[in-house]
């Protein structure tokens, strides 16, 4: 069973950054395709950045372009999310999810989920 563990939540105003990493289980990266999710209270989970196993490819959902980066650092079994200028929309709790490459938005379907992080941007 692939197990996902996610930190670097946190509270943080307007403007500012976190960094937010997934430890993965051994073989994931060889395996599946990963990326980041996000759910706010009363709405549904969405997509926010995927990065392919094959080519290293990164997709991003609209609102977070130019923001946030994903990145597999040197570390093995680990994915990150840098998240700049941070908003209060982006106030969430954010999920790494890993599974197979898809020809449908976003080119992978989640699978395995982490227990998810908290990311809360103030006013």
């Amino acid at each position: 069973q692939v197990q996902l563990v996610e930190s670097g939540g946190g509270l943080v105003q307007a403007g500012g950054s976190l960094r937010l990493s997934c430890a993965a289980s051994e073989g994931t990266f060889s395996s599946y395709s990963m990326g980041w999710f996000r759910q706010a209270p009363g709405k549904e989970r969405e997509f926010v950045a995927a990065l392919m196993r094959i080519g290293d490819n990164t997709y991003y959902t609209d609102s977070v372009k130019g923001r946030f980066t994903i990145s597999r650092p040197n570390a093995k079994n680990t994915l990150s999310l840098q998240m700049n200028s941070l908003k209060p929309e982006d106030t969430a709790v954010y999920y790494c999810a890993s599974g197979p490459d898809s020809s449908r938005w976003p080119f992978f379907s989640p699978r395995n989920w982490g227990q998810g992080t908290q990311v809360t941007v103030s006013s």
